[in-house]
């Protein structure tokens, strides 16, 4: 009998001992979980939201060519018996530059010269010695290379935001990396129908000696402005039940770079080139997330590893 009550003490003594510990060990894993949760910090990348112009733009090819660029023909038909002039060669108004011989078998006639009607350069003459023409036959072209202008055809879906006087940067392949700026200076008022476009012209502002004709253009024509605009990158942007959001941080210049976030909804409005116009939600020096922020929530704490943007100040890329 005494020894059934010991071993009945003994069972509950050990049955308590380790319910005890039980709880003791949930107790403690629960307090390190909490703790762990709330230490948890998200390293990520802000930037300092800035004002600027924001500029919408059309991209077109185009072909260099000279203003004023007229063909030559001659007064008579015959064969070219003289020319006096090559391609590349300047010339006055007037200038003789061919003489046509207009003589057949059993009459002779003098030389009928071919006159430049324009002062400028040669830059086209098929013809050579004893090439037979007549008064349809062009037999020269005289361009005023010192006046130049770009020829783009614009796809009838953008010509109402087309205008003249409209600013446009120009590259060409032969000098990689460098933009000419040019200015809209005429604008058809007719749209081919062959094609469905309309032709623009365009000047280089100021002119270039490097620009010749024949050249390939490369043209951003800048069609809308949004002056002292807040643009930020478009990869900042979440989108939370199809609704944007960016998330702000609180402090930038925290102690190693910890801060909190705030969840922010925004209106969008244009986007150019990876860049978003935003409306209504940001202000001009508030810090954004751009990196890591697809994982945040609102009041989720971070370590900003570099501040980037013009109105930041140049913070180093940390290590964790």
């Amino acid at each position: 009998m005494k020894s059934s009550i010991k071993k009945m003490v003994s069972m509950t003594a050990a049955v308590s001992i380790v319910c005890f510990t039980a709880a003791s060990c949930k107790g403690k894993g629960a307090s390190a979980g909490s703790d762990a949760e709330a230490e948890t910090v998200y390293a990520v990348n802000a930037y300092v939201v800035e004002a600027g112009n924001l500029d919408n733009y059309l991209e077109f090819g185009g072909d260099v060519s000279s203003v004023s660029e007229v063909d030559v023909y001659p007064d008579m038909a015959g064969k070219i018996s003289r020319i006096s002039v090559s391609v590349g060669d300047s010339v006055r108004k007037d200038q003789v530059i061919a003489y046509v011989d207009a003589s057949k078998p059993g009459m002779e006639y003098s030389a009928n010269p071919v006159k430049a009607p324009i002062s400028g350069r040669v830059t086209s003459f098929p013809p050579t010695l004893g090439t037979m023409v007549s008064p349809s036959y062009s037999i020269a072209k005289i361009s005023d290379t010192d006046e130049l202008q770009i020829k783009v055809n614009v796809a009838e879906r953008f010509v109402s935001r087309i205008s003249e006087n409209q600013t446009a940067a120009v590259t060409f392949d032969a000098y990689p990396g460098v933009e000419f700026n040019a200015r809209v200076f005429e604008v058809s008022p007719v749209l081919d129908t062959a094609s469905r476009t309309m032709q623009a012209k365009l000047k280089v502002e100021p002119a270039d000696s490097r620009i010749k004709s024949g050249m390939y253009a490369r043209v951003r024509l800048i069609t809308d402005v949004i002056q002292n605009a807040v643009v930020i990158p478009s990869d900042a942007i979440v989108y939370r039940n199809s609704k944007p959001f960016v998330f702000v941080a609180q402090d930038v210049s925290g102690a190693d770079g910890r801060s909190t976030v705030r969840m922010v909804s925004v209106t969008e409005g244009l986007t150019v080139d990876n860049m978003t116009e935003i409306q209504e939600g940001l202000k001009e020096g508030e810090a954004i997330i751009i990196k890591g922020q697809s994982i945040l929530s609102d009041g989720s704490a971070v370590r900003i590893l570099s501040v980037s943007g013009k109105g930041s100040r140049d913070k180093g890329e940390g290590k964790e």
